[in-house]
């Protein structure tokens, strides 16, 4: 008999989790709070990224966070409040933030990563898909020696741990992106990376689904579960009782609220980012990041994106044009060519991203509840990382060997 699993979650960690799941004859149930069209898996950059090879928590960032946390329109915005899971949250990533703890996660990182862009070539083979997917790398395009000296130090490090990374003078970059203005000298290319459009890929792989019989249901709010001794046998939403065998829990920002209705505390703050779409008036031929600015620059197959920022202000929709200006600013500063109009700022979107204290997702099954498996808190790597999220959470339900050592990501490792 066919096992029935019920993901919570239809961003990109859910979709390719049931991906995986539909190859092993699976009956799945998809459930979401929205219609499938919107969130962090839609309006991200759309990067494959090797290359972060650092985790968000790193040495310096408390000390740039302390200094940014006043400026609403700086790169890494933290909303002070008194709220114990936020306390808590940033106590444990003040923890995690160590020289000693980055070393350890950067094999993790580049694994995880490398895992996920093999399996994304691997769907671009699949004559079911015809999504948009380029491998030209990722420029760290710098104005000051002070930021092009720190990004090299960790381009040194990628080439350590085996990707291929080359210095770029201004006048190299002059030849390969001619758009980018005097302004800036120079830049690290790490050729490891890839990019996307996400809601193209999100739609062809909805339909996908769909047509293999994994049903989604929309506006679907989890109220409450159903568990019987170490099990979960359903999930109460606002419009039913769904039964199920196996549950998956990759809700992203709202994961944490989810899982303490089932007595578990998985620390997580919702990082919230904005895009700008430019439709095709750029002439930008490469993925790059703003390094002053912390904007990623993505040239997609009908638009160029514009997106960036780190907000921690907990789980909310508000879009502030304090950032959405900030981001175009700093995309016509670092191009030449580039004007972002009144329409295109207006039309800004925002989503959020699970972020974890010690910056490496949460993947794996809960302890005391057999069957709950947990895909989450990816933070900026969520659409990176996708694909090789979803084939580890469809081993760990078959009680394969997974295809990475999946230790670092335990769920509970927190409690």
């Amino acid at each position: 008999m066919k096992k029935r699993v019920v993901i919570i979650g239809g961003g990109i960690i859910g979709l390719c989790t049931a991906y995986y799941l539909q190859k092993e004859a699976a009956e799945i149930i998809v459930i979401d709070k929205s219609d499938f069209s919107s969130g962090a898996s839609y309006v991200n950059a759309g990067l494959i990224t090797p290359s972060h090879i650092i985790s968000l928590a790193s040495p310096g960032i408390i000390t740039k966070g302390l200094q940014w946390m006043f400026d609403a329109s700086s790169p890494f915005y933290v909303k002070p409040r008194l709220n114990y899971d936020f306390l808590k949250w940033t106590w444990l990533f003040k923890k995690s933030a160590t020289s000693q703890k980055v070393t350890t996660s950067i094999p993790v990182i580049r694994d995880i990563n490398l895992l996920s862009r093999r399996l994304y070539e691997e769907m671009i083979s699949d004559k079911s898909f015809s999504f948009f997917y380029k491998h030209k790398g990722l420029l760290m395009l710098y104005k000051t020696d002070k930021a092009g000296e720190e990004e090299w130090n960790v381009g040194k490090k990628a080439i350590e741990c085996g990707l291929k990374v080359e210095q770029i003078s201004q006048k190299q970059l002059q030849e390969i992106e001619p758009t980018v203005n005097s302004s800036v000298k120079g830049a690290v290319h790490y050729l490891s990376d890839a990019h996307m459009t996400p809601h193209q890929f999100m739609q062809q792989m909805k339909s996908f689904l769909t047509a293999k019989g994994v049903i989604f249901k929309e506006h679907t709010e989890v109220e409450d579960f159903e568990i019987q001794s170490n099990l979960v046998t359903g999930v109460k939403t606002n419009h039913e009782l769904i039964k199920l065998d196996e549950l998956v829990v990759a809700s992203g920002s709202w994961s944490q609220n989810l899982l303490k209705k089932l007595k578990v505390n998985v620390p997580i703050q919702a990082g919230k980012g904005y895009r700008i779409d430019v439709v095709n008036r750029t002439k930008i031929n490469i993925p790059s990041i703003l390094l002053e600015a912390k904007v990623a620059v993505t040239p997609m197959d009908s638009v160029t994106r514009f997106a960036g920022t780190m907000e921690l202000g907990g789980i909310n929709h508000t879009v502030n044009n304090k950032r959405v200006n900030a981001i175009a600013n700093a995309a016509e500063s670092y191009y030449n060519e580039i004007e972002i109009n009144e329409k295109e700022k207006t039309s800004a979107k925002c989503g959020l991203r699970p972020c974890s204290p010690d910056g490496l997702p949460y993947i794996g099954r809960l302890t005391k509840l057999k069957n709950v498996t947990v895909g989450t808190g990816h933070a900026m790597m969520g659409w990176s990382l996708g694909p090789a999220t979803g084939k580890l959470i469809t081993e760990i339900l078959n009680e394969k060997k997974t295809s990475m050592d999946i230790t670092p990501f335990q769920v509970e490792r927190f409690s």
